[in-house]
C-alpha cells in the first residue's frame, strides 16, 4: 500500500510551493460553487493538509457549522490547526488518521456528515477507492460528496502536460488515477465542472 507523503520538512512551505493560487485555488472554488451548502452544515475535510479548503468551507457553514478535517501527516495537521487558531476558527476538529482505513472513531461525533470533500488528496492514496468508500459511508442520504483531482491537461492546453506531471509527481500524486470516475454509479445527480485546460477535475454528487 502506498501511503500519503509524510510532509515531513516541507509542511510548513507547502502553501507556498503547491502552486495553490496560481493553478489549484481554481479547483477548490468550483468545487464550494457546486456544494453551495447551507450553513450550519457539518463538513468531512478528508486529506484537509494545510487546512486549504477551511476558509471558503467557512464562508458556507458559519460558526454554527463544524468541519472535521482528517489527515494522515501530523506536520500538515499542525499547519492546519495554526491557521484554524489565527482565524479564530473554534468549529474545526482536526485528526490524524489513514483516510484509506478509517475507523468510525476517527470521524467523531458529528458523522454522519452533511458534506465530505476531498481536494488533490484521493490521487495520493493506494486505494484510493477506500478513502471514498469512506466518505460515501461517514455522509448523511442526502448529503453531497465532492472530489477535485487531477488528470492531463486536454485540447490546447494538452501543451502543459509535461508541466502537470511533474507537478503531480513532485507532489506524490498519480496523475492517471482518475478518483473522480468511480462517483458515477454511486451519487446522483452528479454535477462537475473542468477548470485549468482540464487538468483539474470536480465532481460534486448526492448520497441516495
Amino acid at each position: 500500500m502506498r501511503r500519503p507523503t509524510k510532509y515531513t520538512f516541507s509542511a510548513r512551505l507547502y502553501d507556498m510551493i503547491s502552486f495553490e493560487w496560481p493553478v489549484y485555488r481554481a479547483g477548490r472554488e468550483a468545487a464550494f460553487e457546486l456544494l453551495n451548502l447551507p450553513a450550519g452544515s457539518h463538513v468531512l475535510d478528508l486529506g484537509c493538509g494545510t487546512g486549504l479548503n477551511f476558509a471558503g468551507l467557512q464562508r458556507m457553514v458559519g460558526p454554527i457549522g463544524s468541519i472535521t478535517g482528517i489527515d494522515a501527516s501530523p506536520q500538515m495537521l499542525e499547519q492546519a490547526r495554526q491557521r484554524a487558531d489565527r482565524a479564530g476558527w473554534n468549529n474545526v476538529t482536526l485528526v490524524a488518521a489513514d483516510a484509506t482505513a478509517l475507523a468510525s472513531a476517527d470521524l467523531g461525533k458529528r458523522a454522519p456528515f452533511d458534506a465530505a470533500l476531498s481536494t488533490y488528496a484521493l490521487s495520493l492514496m493506494t486505494p484510493w477507492q477506500a478513502a471514498l468508500d469512506s466518505m460515501i459511508a461517514a455522509t448523511r442520504v442526502g448529503g453531497v460528496v465532492a472530489v477535485v483531482d487531477m488528470q492531463r491537461p486536454v485540447g490546447r492546453a494538452a501543451v502543459w502536460t509535461p508541466l502537470a506531471k511533474l507537478a503531480c509527481r513532485l507532489g506524490g500524486a498519480d496523475i492517471e488515477a482518475h478518483p473522480w470516475t468511480a462517483m458515477t454509479p454511486r451519487l446522483q445527480p452528479l454535477n462537475s465542472a473542468s477548470v485549468r485546460g482540464g487538468h483539474i477535475q470536480v465532481r460534486v454528487g448526492t448520497v441516495s
